[in-house]
């Protein structure tokens, strides 16, 4: 069976939202299955000596246009939450948490996430809300909370942060159909050409 393939993300991206809705469709139109892998580009800037596209002169305007553009297109609500960017530490720990004992529940809980925050512009204050999010995918939301925290998935994601830079990951989201590489919502097309004719 062909690897899976990785796509990797910060809940603070809109782009990255906007690739959650189509990554898995085009994925398994080809056989294959995606591996989900959320990523902080606060660590990932300290090595680019990148910032937000909100926080470059002349870029800022632009970029929060076509954040909404690019929504719309893909048929997704979108509204700027209050705070942006904003750290996604806890986001990225939940989720890997929820991982560990159920990768669709993960993916479930990823795309609640980003539709809270870029469908309906709100913000998310902190692990207890996040562990909310995570009930009706049947975990209390305590125990969300108290997994987030552990030592193991701590380690979790600063191993993924450090291997996703090690493949020269430099944004979100970033997608590896095998070892090609693949950065922007704008290039799935590109992905689902490539899985269809193998590469050119």
């Amino acid at each position: 069976m062909a690897a899976p393939i990785d796509y990797y993300f910060d809940f603070s991206s809109p782009y990255g939202y906007a690739a959650s809705a189509r990554i898995d469709a085009i994925a398994a139109r080809h056989g294959r299955e995606v591996r989900w892998r959320p990523i902080l580009l606060g660590a990932v800037f300290k090595v680019t000596g990148g910032q937000p596209l909100t926080s470059i002169p002349l870029k800022s305007d632009y970029a929060q246009r076509d954040f909404a553009r690019s929504a719309r297109l893909m048929g997704l609500p979108f509204k700027m939450p209050p705070t942006f960017p904003f750290a996604s530490v806890a986001h990225c720990r939940a989720f890997y948490w929820i991982e560990d004992q159920d990768a669709g529940k993960a993916r479930m809980f990823a795309r609640a996430v980003y539709h809270r925050i870029f469908g309906e512009g709100r913000d998310i204050a902190g692990p207890q809300e996040l562990g909310t999010i995570a009930e009706p995918l049947g975990y209390p939301a305590a125990d969300v909370v108290a997994g987030m925290n552990s030592p193991g998935v701590k380690e979790r994601l600063k191993t993924e942060v450090d291997g996703a830079i090690a493949r020269g990951v430099f944004g979100s989201p970033f997608i590896f159909v095998d070892d090609e590489p693949f950065w922007g919502a704008d290039r799935l097309d590109q992905v689902d050409r490539w899985l269809q004719t193998g590469g050119w």
